[in-house]
């Protein structure tokens, strides 16, 4: 089988950035993969490239009995999952009952086993320029497990995923389409169940209704919950403020959010904190999803200070012809008119 890449990107691209309920978008987009990869169970999860593999902003479901993906999650999370490495157009197969697998994939043969799965294929969405998401298909009982041919057929579709996910995240507003809100805390036991949720942060998990919309499947923010304390309490996870757990763009619910995580004592607590991020937080992410070059973050760096383009130009070292050129450059990949409109943009 060979695949229309072209037409395949075009018609994923145009679901991606309708404003439909989450279930419909995600059966959407499983349809639309259906004829090349036959599945019974689709995701399509959104990571940031600024942050990395830990956790995904935003994600599209279809068929996934929310058990399995808990059962995933904890597995992913609790330290007995594959590894995932990051090898453009690599689709990696894990079939039930295939006894060369390494003891990895066994574990999660038999988790995939005790929820009627026959085989699994994912495969990390990335290029030179990052990660950007994962795709995962289940097959379950009574067909057939996944192979070598649709590994590589999996493979031609990851530049199209990868342009699915980009276009979600730059259909969505630059500017804040919804009011930023005090910042909201929720402990979780060490069960990983939600023990408190402050007013503030139920306020920010009812932006997940939009207009009347689900923009995540019912079963979600329990399992994102979950696997936010599960990430929190990883030991091998840099202890580094200025990366948070989470960072979800403006697509999802109409403004950046971020999550951090903590610790809390001996109690074996976690406190999870969602906010409204400014600044040096939303900033490498703003730059990932947007194609900023390193030399154009330095003049919104700057520019964020409220510098001319003079000033500029002395403290970077370049002429204000060049600043300008930068600058031109960032309004016409944002789609901000003027400097004004860039700097709302991150929260200033």
């Amino acid at each position: 089988m060979t695949v229309d890449d072209r037409r395949m990107a075009r018609e994923l691209g145009y679901v991606a950035v309708q404003r439909a309920d989450a279930d419909d978008r995600g059966r959407m987009l499983s349809l639309l993969i259906a004829p090349v990869l036959p599945h019974d169970a689709f995701s399509l999860v959104g990571s940031d490239p600024a942050i990395g593999l830990g956790f995904g902003s935003f994600s599209f479901w279809h068929g996934f009995p929310p058990g399995l993906v808990r059962a995933l999650v904890r597995h992913r999370h609790e330290g007995t999952g594959p590894a995932e490495t990051a090898v453009p157009g690599a689709a990696h197969v894990i079939t039930v009952g295939d006894p060369f697998l390494p003891p990895a994939d066994r574990r999660r043969a038999e988790v995939l086993a005790a929820h009627q799965a026959v085989s699994e294929l994912r495969m990390l969405l990335c290029d030179e320029h990052g990660v950007w998401g994962v795709l995962a298909l289940i097959r379950f009982e009574g067909g057939p497990p996944f192979d070598a041919q649709d590994a590589r057929l999996a493979g031609l579709l990851a530049p199209a995923l990868i342009g699915t996910v980009r276009q979600h995240v730059l259909a969505g507003p630059l500017l804040p389409a919804v009011a930023a809100l005090p910042a909201g805390v929720i402990t979780m036991g060490p069960d990983h169940r939600v023990r408190t949720v402050s007013p503030q942060a139920g306020a920010w998990l009812d932006l997940f209704r939009v207009h009347g919309r689900r923009i995540v499947p019912d079963w979600m923010p329990e399992v994102f919950l979950m696997a936010l304390s599960l990430e929190t309490r990883n030991p091998e996870r840099p202890r580094n403020a200025s990366v948070p757990l989470i960072c979800s763009p403006p697509a999802v619910c109409g403004r950046w959010i971020v999550c951090q995580g903590q610790t809390l004592g001996d109690a074996g607590d976690v406190a999870l904190v969602i906010e409204a991020p400014v600044g040096e937080l939303v900033l490498p992410s703003f730059c990932a999803w947007y194609g900023i070059t390193p030399r154009e973050r330095d003049v919104i760096d700057e520019l964020r200070s409220g510098a001319a383009s003079q000033r500029i130009a002395r403290r970077l070292d370049l002429s204000v012809h060049t600043v300008n050129d930068h600058l031109k450059a960032v309004f016409r990949k944002t789609g901000a008119d003027g400097r004004d409109e860039l700097i709302a943009a991150l929260g200033h």
